[in-house]
């Protein structure tokens, strides 16, 4: 009989080598042997590769496994189940082992698709592919906006049509946040590693509860207008943007690979912080002026909320990034090796968290965590509908408003030659003044078509940079609520009155629960600075055009005043 399992869990693929499963299709299997975590089987489409063993059940196997001929799904399911853990202490260190495996596969398949240190000027550059790119985490949804796995392409699609209702992306992987984040591995009290004292974390009680210390040497930093450069004599073309830190005020030049490696090492390092997206890769059209601007304005957001964040703008492989000389291939390397080195990602990372003294109640953490939820959803439909609104409203400003004005004025201008048919001396003043009428009305128009440079796009990147925090949170509330299941599965099963197993668990989870309610906090403050400042921005715009407006106007009324 062949062997075959059902899948008890959707699961999407993310690495080379991995299939799709979907809930409770049947699959069959290669072998019944788990191999740190990870079953190898063919999915009802025909295609074979791995999937998590936690995510099936065997439903039938051949006989001579077994010496009483008898199936063993139960007892296999009881083995890899997440639900049907068996919490004692006896079970947990083999439950642990499995999803250990998981995290070890993770991290070998995302380390192996970074290439050599030789890549750093050659073979890695803007015109890759996404597939050259696949085994870059993008576990966090799209890219500023931009569809990069199937949920978030849902939400992009809802994007495009307004009378949709687009929500914070929905997490097909049940488990997979909460697993692959190393979250499980840390609550159980799997994760292990060396942590110095210049790698703590620490999260202080503020007034509004737990936050990141913040940065005792803030800085900025700004990216100069992309150039060309070359390489092969020519063959080559990538574009190379100049980064000023205001704290070496020494500028060092980067490279769209270079931020796509940075992103892809802050995602696996940082589970419950919110990196914020990319602007998108294109592989045509690099290099048209749209675009290159575009791209700019993106990393100009992108590089203010990673300074401002108290902890990315910390962290060694980011100070790399902005400090290492741009000459110095040597020592580039050294760096990318290091941070592809550290041992301090994912599970690892939660031990480098020191949280307050007092702990957190977690019944007032996860009513939080759901406020925050419904939050979050909200401004999500919210951003997707006004975003809809004013690229909308820009279309008719750059074509219906500056036809119109346009349409307009010429009316004017052909009355004014009408009238200067009428050959009198005394004609003439009117005449010029209803010609220059028409003349104020077409720059009017003009007017209408630039402004949307103006307001309204910095509103759409404004919304892009949140559109991608957005998508990130809905795994941070998986490894969250994975941590607080497993603290109440604790006290529940009785865990808690054997001491040290039961306070370890909660106290983990308080470790977890304090770094994602100050990284609530934080995104909360970011988001008040920036939203204040971009409205603040948009309605002097708007003054000021119609200011500009009016001052068209004043300037064509004058003119009769001296017809």
């Amino acid at each position: 009989m062949a062997l075959r399992a059902r899948a008890l869990y959707e699961f999407i693929s993310e690495n080379p080598g991995e299939i799709s499963v979907t809930e409770k299709e049947l699959l069959t299997l290669s072998s019944e042997e788990v191999v740190d975590g990870w079953l190898e089987g063919t999915n009802s489409r025909g295609e074979t590769g791995l999937f998590p063993a936690s995510y099936v059940e065997i439903i039938s196997t051949d006989t001579s496994l077994h010496g009483n001929g008898t199936s063993s799904s139960q007892d296999y399911y009881c083995q890899t189940s997440p639900q049907r853990r068996d919490t004692s202490n006896e079970s947990t260190p083999t439950h642990s082992a499995v999803y250990q495996g998981h995290l070890q596969q993770q991290r070998h398949s995302f380390d192996t698709s970074q290439g050599s240190d030789e890549d750093w000027d050659d073979d890695w550059d803007d015109s890759g592919t996404a597939d050259e790119h696949r085994g870059t985490p993008e576990k966090r949804g799209n890219r500023a906006g931009y569809p990069m796995t199937s949920t978030s392409a849902s939400r992009r699609g809802s994007a495009q049509q307004p009378k949709s209702t687009g929500t914070v992306g929905k997490n097909l992987n049940r488990f997979s946040a909460f697993v692959k984040s190393g979250g499980e591995a840390f609550v159980l009290g799997v994760a292990s590693g060396l942590v110095r004292d210049g790698d703590n974390i620490f999260v202080v009680m503020g007034q509004y509860g737990p936050e990141w210390q913040e940065n005792p040497y803030p800085f900025t930093c700004t990216i100069d207008d992309p150039t060309k450069q070359t390489k092969f004599k020519g063959m080559k073309s990538y574009m190379s943007y100049g980064l000023t830190p205001s704290h070496t005020q020494t500028q060092v030049n980067r490279r769209y690979k270079h931020f796509d490696w940075l992103y892809a090492r802050l995602v696996e390092k940082f589970p419950v912080i919110s990196v914020p997206h990319l602007p998108e890769k294109q592989a045509t059209g690099r290099f048209e002026e749209d675009f290159i601007s575009k791209r700019r304005k993106g990393l100009i957001w992108w590089m203010n909320h990673m300074t401002s964040h108290p902890i990315l703008s910390k962290c060694d492989v980011f100070q790399h990034f902005l400090t290492c000389s741009s000459n110095d291939e040597k020592a580039w390397k050294q760096g990318k090796r290091k941070a592809e080195k550290d041992d301090l990602v994912g599970a690892n990372f939660f031990l480098t968290i020191c949280p307050p003294a007092l702990p957190l109640d977690l019944q007032e953490v996860e009513s939080s965590v759901d406020g925050f939820k419904t939050f979050t959803k909200k401004m999500d439909e919210n951003i997707i509908q006004l975003n809809v609104t004013i690229n909308e409203f820009a279309r008719k400003q750059n074509t219906g408003f500056k036809k119109e004005y346009q349409r307009v004025g010429q009316s004017f201008r052909l009355l004014s030659q009408a009238f200067e048919f009428d050959q009198q001396v005394y004609s003439a003043p009117l005449n010029k003044a209803m010609e220059h009428t028409g003349e104020v009305y077409e720059t009017i128009g003009d007017y209408f078509a630039e402004q949307p440079r103006q307001d309204l796009e910095p509103i759409s990147d404004l919304l892009a940079i949140y559109q991608g925090h957005l998508a990130n949170f809905p795994d941070i509330f998986h490894v969250q609520k994975g941590a607080l299941t497993k603290a109440k599965d604790s006290q529940k099963h009785g865990e808690e009155k054997d001491g040290i197993a039961g306070r370890g668990i909660h106290d983990r989870c308080n470790i977890i629960s304090c770094a994602t309610l100050a990284e609530i906090q934080h995104f909360h403050r970011v988001r008040v600075r920036d939203f204040k400042a971009q409205m603040q921005h948009f309605l002097q715009q708007q003054i000021s055009f119609f200011q500009k407006i009016t001052g068209k106007l004043e300037e064509a009324l004058d003119m009769y005043d001296q017809a």
